[in-house]
């Protein structure tokens, strides 16, 4: 086979654009892969002279997925740099916000955009309805597992395709021999693919409870958007407040979300994992993991208390986690070697956030292009570097860290799903270890959330309705000059805002996002990525169709966040994209 070069572009099942190309050998494994973000960001710069306490309903516009996360770290910038206590109600609010957050993405992401890569729609055509039945009832209680119901949903897809249009399940590489799960279990996963899209509707009521809305709940610097209220449904301050009628809501929504997860989610993870263990040996990437930590037991300021702690894995080795400080200007900092942007003290040059710039030069060829110099100039994202290292975020980092800290509750789950797929701890640094670390994730967290509801509610009967702090509210109580970093863990790994603060208006605004950290391209050093290093060594089985590719990039689950177009002075359009 002769040398090529691959171009998936745009990747789908994703948010935002994504361009990967790599080359490939004789043999047909990869040598060398390039991702390429092909959108401009741009929000940082529209930030710039604003008041810091409206900058959250800017922020979450970064991204029309992770939009809860962008307002969350933004206002906690805000905190941080005003040294801003909340009260303990509204930290539980952001927790089971956040939570949910966590638990929904996680699900879609599986079912939505992911398990398409494992699972074949069309052999589903093929499955005895009482088979698939037989199956899902040998690893879960859920009970929509009737023969009665799989004929239903079986006839529902005969339906797409004999009408000549697969619909939502389009422009699938079906019929490929990487693909290996038996009729039944293709129909069962078809099954739930539809349950989640009616399932995640019901979560969203949560943030609309807390929030007044979603997508894009409301935030305030100083707390929680919404007042609590213990009396009758009125006219007046309490019929805009959670009263006890919401919380009732929100508990069902936690039970009906830890559910699906015990249900539905984790046994289909695992069961699906079964059929392609070789995946727990390809995909690792860079080896170096990162989590700044999440879900506060007491406050912000408490770090060690965090559900899921701070701290940073290096070359595999879970005998030691590094501590992390986002403040220090030697540990974090971006880099554009290979991005489309320009630095005032040169191209190789690494800057902290809190000091960061945003001047955009784009240096490729005009689009729509065949190929981009890899050599040169090719992402609109930056290299962000943790003590010079790239590093990997997300579910599987977050997981490695507590395992690694000792924490029972994953060295629980993770020694379960070791022993039920019959694989030692080092598999999970793999396309499979991530997909199977973000359903462990999502039952860990699901769980928690019962009991932050169970202390909310505990706070309330004692009398204890506080959700804002407005002892700061007003600029003139501000110090001339403050900066501040915000940061969470959203579903896709670690996101932080810093924040520079100037006769209170912003001075300078920089997010470092998680598929920031994973989809950067090489730096001036030449370290790859973790999407670019997770690809090398991998062999397409079908020349034309990049299924393994999505597979490995899609267990990182992408949002390359939502950006302008763009244009040439004149405004025309200058970008084009074609599906492979």
């Amino acid at each position: 086979m002769a040398k090529r070069t691959i171009t998936v572009d745009p990747v789908t099942r994703i948010e935002g654009h994504l361009r990967i190309q790599a080359d490939m050998d004789g043999s047909g494994a990869i040598t060398r892969a390039s991702s390429s973000g092909t959108m401009v960001r741009g929000v940082e710069i529209i930030l710039r002279g604003r008041d810091p306490r409206d900058a959250w309903a800017f922020a979450q516009r970064i991204c029309g997925v992770c939009t809860l996360v962008h307002g969350i770290a933004s206002v906690r910038a805000v905190e941080d740099a005003l040294h801003y206590p909340i009260p303990r109600n509204a930290e539980i609010i952001r927790n089971l916000m956040i939570a949910a957050q966590f638990v929904q993405d996680h699900v879609m992401h599986f079912y939505h955009l992911h398990a398409l890569d494992w699972v074949d729609v069309v052999s589903a055509l093929k499955a005895d309805p009482a088979k698939a039945s037989a199956l899902a009832q040998s690893i879960s209680d859920y009970p929509r597992s009737s023969p009665g119901y799989f004929s239903d949903v079986k006839k529902k897809l005969t339906r797409f395709v004999d009408s000549g249009q697969l619909g939502i399940f389009a422009n699938g590489y079906w019929g490929n021999p990487g693909y290996r799960l038996p009729p039944e279990a293709n129909l069962m996963a078809v099954a739930h693919y539809l349950d989640a899209l009616a399932w995640q509707r019901e979560v969203a009521k949560l943030h609309a409870i807390f929030g007044g809305k979603n997508p894009h709940p409301n935030f305030v610097v100083g707390g929680a958007p919404t007042a609590i209220s213990v009396g009758p449904d009125i006219k007046g301050a309490g019929a805009t407040a959670v009263n006890i009628t919401g919380l009732d809501i929100v508990h069902g929504v936690i039970g009906e979300l830890r559910r699906f997860v015990d249900q539905v989610y984790l046994p289909d993870t695992l069961a699906i994992a079964g059929f392609y263990k070789d995946w727990f040996r390809n995909g690792e990437g860079v080896g170096n993991f990162l989590s700044y930590g999440e879900f506060p037991q007491k406050s912000m300021a408490d770090i060690d208390t965090f559900m899921i702690p701070r701290g940073a894995i290096v070359n595999r080795d879970l005998s030691h986690v590094e501590e992390v400080d986002l403040r220090d200007r030697q540990q974090v900092q971006e880099f554009v070697a290979h991005s489309w942007y320009s630095y005032t003290t040169g191209k190789k040059s690494g800057l902290h956030p809190f000091v960061g710039q945003t001047h955009l030069k784009y240096t490729g060829p005009k689009p729509p292009f065949e190929t981009l110099d890899m050599d040169a100039s090719y992402s609109w994202i930056k290299s962000p570097r943790w003590k010079g290292r790239a590093m990997e975020v997300g579910p599987l980092a977050r997981v490695l860290v507590a395992y690694a800290k000792g924490d029972e509750k994953v060295r629980e789950l993770v020694g379960l799903a070791l022993k039920k797929l019959d694989i030692p701890p080092t598999a999970l640094f793999s396309t499979m270890g991530r997909t199977a670390a973000r359903t462990l994730e999502t039952k860990w967290i699901a769980d928690a959330m019962e009991g932050w509801y169970q202390e909310l509610i505990g706070n309330i009967r004692t009398g204890n309705l506080k959700t804002f702090n407005n002892a700061l509210w007003e600029p003139h109580t501000w110090p001339p000059h403050a900066q501040g970093v915000g940061f969470t863990e959203a579903p896709r790994g670690s996101l932080a805002h810093w924040l520079v603060i100037h006769e209170g208006l912003v001075e300078n605004y920089q997010a470092v996002v998680p598929s920031t950290w994973n989809a950067g391209p090489r730096d001036a050093a030449g370290q790859e990525g973790p999407y670019e290093a997770s690809l090398r060594g991998l062999k397409l089985a079908v020349a034309d169709q990049p299924l393994e590719i999505l597979r490995t990039i899609h267990s990182f689950d992408p949002c390359i966040a939502c950006a302008v177009h763009m244009v040439d002075p004149s405004g025309e359009e200058m970008l084009q994209v074609k599906v492979v």
